[in-house]
């Protein structure tokens, strides 16, 4: 039963981040098609964002498997 809820909860989390990082994406896309000229910081921007939005996934796996194998 523990492994079935570290799954259901590794899907949300992952659910999320592409959730999140498809909204990123979405806006850093629209945001260079208003003003190419700042196309490399909003780049950075958005994979500095993207990132940061990966991190919970992977903490999630981590504790989930913290608390799966104790």
């Amino acid at each position: 039963m523990e492994a079935m809820a570290a799954a259901i909860a590794i899907a949300v989390a992952s659910l999320g981040a592409a959730l999140g990082a498809g909204m990123v994406i979405k806006q850093t896309i629209e945001s260079i098609a208003r003003q190419p000229e700042l196309e490399d910081r909003l780049r950075t921007t958005m994979f500095l964002g993207i990132g940061l939005i990966e991190a919970i996934p992977i903490m999630a796996v981590v504790i989930a498997f913290i608390l799966v194998f104790r």
